[in-house]
């Protein structure tokens, strides 16, 4: 027990029916019912807990002697409390939580709806599927949640643009109002079409844009494109095109580009590796400057993503001042991800510096990394290899011999040739432009080839392949790492165990708890140790914690 005296009293409490409490216990248990204030006392200099009762904010002694110093008070504080009030009334959550969109799939229809059901919104992983696989996710989950809100995803295409018009095109179509971009080095004519189509002014004179956006973004000279009104090029082109009309451009010129946005910090997948301590302060910074340029009626929020995988990590985000918080690597060991049993394992036994960047695939020729994990797999060594001898030769057959059998025999499993028809038959249906290019310049050819490779290995890994384990592309950000040691000995650690909604919910629950211990010592109490540690505890003891 601590010893408070010398603690400056900040208000008196005066007891009901129920005597204080005295016992490292009694403030623990008393700060983990969050629902419920703390009123910490001096009580012949010990620290002990009011229970019920009412206090007196003031150095002014009460009239009623039965009355004990107040040390510190924190209000109740919910997890539905954390976060942005204005990004949760506009996109109608309950929590200012995200499960951030993972690719093929991996954030699942199942993991969308479940997110969508518990008050939060998860974003479908499309980048990377066929449309007819978008779209079959699209029925789906309209079908299922109805008007319960859910987003897709939209990632940059730089190599295949027709393929990102297209996905917006079928957006439109199918009436998808919210969606999360990713790994954009630019505004692009789609992007803006979908921010913009549809928007209108409503009775009241106020502009109505239909189409969300959510962009995920790690740096200032994009983030900057989004926070400003869409460019007006862009905006001419689409008007040319008879895409939007006249009208439609010129309200788009009082409205952000994007609705709202995370700033993406140290995450997996497409990833600056930016520290999310100095990432977010900044992009609020830009946020407040472009905000007040441009006389928004709303400001866009800014929620932060990349590392966010315990209580204390989620807590600092919400301290720091982000509007929503957005989780990935962590949901990608849940048992809702679309991904296998094998990866879920070898997540679920990764540390923090059990990750590595790696060459992208969709981005391979400008050098565009993506970080995954390392532990249990050689990709990030061999897709390492592979940006070197692209980097280094013209073609395929400049590549000194003793390499290229090591590729045709380790990589490949086949021959350069072979493994060009294989990838020439993917072009043939996806980007026949491709081809040609390729027939034209060996250099290209060797890096459609070997680009094949890198896409193929996260399919591998989603899979399950066991022929190809050592090849698994998992994207995944030291989070996991620090996930698993929160979570050490305790029920999360068992796969069957880990489902979305349920670390979702220990994430937040916890991050009340975090924030109301600081809110404590904040005001000078000298607190007993640990009294702040969250353990992961079932949905169901939390729902009845919250009760």
């Amino acid at each position: 027990m601590q010893s408070s005296k010398g603690k400056i009293t900040s208000g008196w409490w005066t007891p009901g029916d129920t005597d204080p409490a005295l016992g490292d216990d009694a403030v623990r248990t008393a700060i983990l019912k969050v629902k419920h204030p703390v009123f910490l006392l001096n009580l012949n200099g010990l620290l002990a807990v009011g229970r019920g009762g009412t206090i007196t904010i003031g150095d002014k002694m009460p009239s009623d002697p039965a009355g004990f110093p107040l040390y510190a008070y924190a209000p109740p504080l919910l997890p539905e409390d954390l976060g942005d009030p204005q990004f949760k009334k506009l996109h109608n959550l309950r929590y200012a939580y995200i499960a951030g969109a993972m690719a093929n799939g991996i954030t699942s229809v199942e993991m969308v709806e479940e997110t969508g059901r518990a008050g939060m919104v998860g974003f479908f992983g499309a980048a990377g599927l066929p449309l007819d696989e978008i779209e079959a996710a699209i029925d789906k989950l309209q079908q299922n949640l109805k008007d319960i809100p859910f987003g897709f995803n939209l990632i940059h295409s730089p190599n295949d643009p027709e393929l990102e018009s297209a996905v917006v095109q079928l957006y439109l179509r199918r009436g998808v109002k919210l969606v999360s971009t990713s790994a954009y080095l630019d505004l692009t004519l789609p992007l803006v079409y979908y921010r913009i189509k549809g928007i209108h002014r409503d009775e009241s004179g106020n502009i109505v844009c239909p189409n969300k956006v959510i962009a995920k973004v790690s740096r200032i000279e994009v983030a900057r494109k989004y926070f400003s009104p869409p460019p007006e090029k862009l905006l001419l082109q689409l008007v040319d095109k008879k895409r939007i009309t006249r009208e439609e451009a010129d309200l788009a010129k009082s409205i952000p580009m994007a609705e709202d946005l995370t700033a993406e910090a140290d995450s997996g997948g497409h990833t600056d590796n930016r520290p999310a301590i100095s990432l977010l302060p900044t992009m609020l910074a830009l946020r407040d400057e472009l905000s007040e340029k441009y006389k928004y009626k709303r400001s866009p929020c800014v929620g932060l993503g990349g590392g966010i995988s315990t209580p204390d990590s989620a807590a600092a985000a919400f301290a720091m001042g982000a509007a929503y918080i957005l989780t990935g690597s962590i949901n990608q060991s849940c048992v809702e991800a679309g991904t296998s049993e094998t990866v879920r394992q070898m997540l679920a036994e990764a540390s923090q510096a059990d990750v590595s960047m790696a060459p992208a695939a969709d981005m391979f020729e400008m050098g565009v990394k993506v970080q995954v994990l390392k532990r249990g797999t050689m990709f990030p060594l061999r897709a390492a290899k592979l940006y070197d001898l692209y980097y280094k030769y013209d073609c395929f057959e400049d590549i000194p011999e003793k390499e290229k059998v090591i590729l045709e025999r380790d990589f490949f499993r086949c021959s350069f040739h072979d493994e060009w028809e294989q990838t020439k038959n993917y072009f043939a249906r996806h980007d026949p432009i491709q081809i040609d290019r390729a027939e034209k310049d060996p250099k290209h050819k060797m890096a459609l080839v070997f680009r094949s490779y890198l896409g193929q290995s996260s399919n591998w890994a989603n899979t399950g392949d066991p022929s190809r384990k050592i090849d698994y592309q998992i994207w995944c950000g030291p989070a996991i790492g620090a996930f698993n040691q929160w979570i050490k000995g305790s029920f999360l650690e068992k796969l069957e165990n880990r489902k979305t909604v349920t670390v979702a919910m220990n994430l937040l629950c916890g991050a009340s708890v975090a924030t109301r211990v600081n809110w404590l010592r904040s005001q000078g109490v000298e607190l007993p140790p640990n009294i702040g540690n969250f353990s992961p505890m079932p949905l169901t003891k939390i729902l009845e914690l919250l009760d």
